[in-house]
């Protein structure tokens, strides 16, 4: 049986090759159904909404946080995908116990084509994960970055609000864009206020459309309290899914970068 080290280090038993996969991470299910893979994933979780035929007719085996353990015990999986940050910990080690789990850690471009080509390893469909990852390369070559270094904030929630620091896949995208994350400096997912907005001189504000489904109505709330700052609603996917979902991103990153 192959033995691969999964992104976190860990060494995982896999067959050779997996004929029933669970995916318990959104951006990852999207990418199992570009590597052709239909006929062997079971189970996805309530929030892989990409392909949509998949999460209409697949089989849901709860939240990326509340796994039901007692679906994927009959669903039989021979391989599990996880991720060290959307999954929980517990429920992961847990799992791993009795099945082969491979799980990720995507903090940049770099570890996310790291994690598509081994899932084309693993899978057996080494050939189609680098023809995506080949896209994903030429797309972010040409991409134009933003040349006057906006002063960035990028909001994932409201009440408090929060936002992402240095060591997140985030991040990296605003600075493929060209963009300066004013909470660079810190890591993970910071509270903050709208005082500390305005003492760090934020020009762009950036309002994702998820977890936090920011709107329109958001976008004036703040305005009047931030009036000199440039407030935009965002495509939060296009953001932070890490799969194949990447190649879409870069026509919508480069048609953002254009608004600025």
């Amino acid at each position: 049986m192959p033995v691969y080290t999964d992104q976190l280090g860990n060494t995982v038993d896999i067959p050779s090759f997996p004929q029933r996969i669970i995916s318990l991470v959104p951006s990852q299910t999207e990418l199992l159904f570009h590597l052709g893979l239909d006929e062997r994933v079971p189970g996805i979780t309530k929030f892989c909404v990409h392909p949509e035929a998949w999460f209409r007719t697949k089989t849901r085996i709860g939240g990326t946080k509340t796994v039901k353990f007692d679906v994927i015990e009959r669903l039989q999986p021979d391989l599990i995908l996880a991720n060290k940050e959307e999954n929980n910990k517990e429920q992961v080690e847990e799992l791993a116990r009795k099945y082969p789990v491979w799980t990720s850690q995507v903090h940049n471009l770099d570890s996310a084509l790291d994690m598509i080509a081994t899932i084309g390893q693993v899978t057996g469909t080494a050939e189609k994960a680098q023809s995506i990852i080949t896209q994903i390369n030429a797309g972010f070559s040409s991409l134009q970055p933003q040349s006057t270094n906006f002063a960035t904030c990028y909001f994932i929630w409201r009440n408090p609000y929060m936002t992402i620091g240095n060591d997140t896949f985030i991040h990296d995208m605003l600075r493929r864009c060209g963009l300066h994350n004013i909470f660079g400096d810190v890591t993970r997912y910071p509270q903050v206020t709208i005082e500390t907005l305005r003492n760090k001189n934020c020009r762009l504000l950036l309002l994702s459309s998820e977890p936090y489904p920011f709107k329109e109505n958001h976008i004036a709330e703040l305005q009047e309290q931030l009036p000199g700052t440039k407030i935009l609603l965002v495509d939060g996917e296009m953001f932070s899914w890490y799969g194949s979902r990447l190649k879409k991103a870069i026509p919508y990153l480069q048609t953002l970068i254009s608004n600025f």
